[in-house]
């Protein structure tokens, strides 16, 4: 994707993580494009910590992996937890399926 391409997508998802009233939290391990347009960054259970308590939005978007979603879920029981793509892996376990 060129840059242009890159900023009209990031423009779009914060777009609409603005209307639906989403958290984004990124994984610290995830591209730098999608962790500049998240409202947290960092590992997995500091993320789904820094969530617990936020006011005002009640749907969370985990960009990670589907382990780190339910964790998130586990700690905000308020809250709808969802994930960008089910098949997301952790980068480096690429041999895994």
């Amino acid at each position: 994707m060129s840059g242009s391409e890159i900023a009209d997508l990031q423009r779009k998802i914060v777009e609409l993580k603005e209307e639906k009233g989403a958290i984004l939290l990124a994984h610290n391990y995830q591209v730098i494009e999608v962790q500049k347009i998240a409202d947290f960054v960092g590992d997995s259970l500091e993320l789904c910590r820094r969530v617990q308590g936020v006011e005002g939005s009640d749907l969370i978007v985990f960009c990670g992996v589907d382990f780190m979603a339910e964790m998130a879920s586990v700690l905000n029981p308020d809250k709808r937890v969802v994930i960008p793509t089910f098949e997301a892996r952790c980068p480096w376990l690429r041999c895994c399926p």
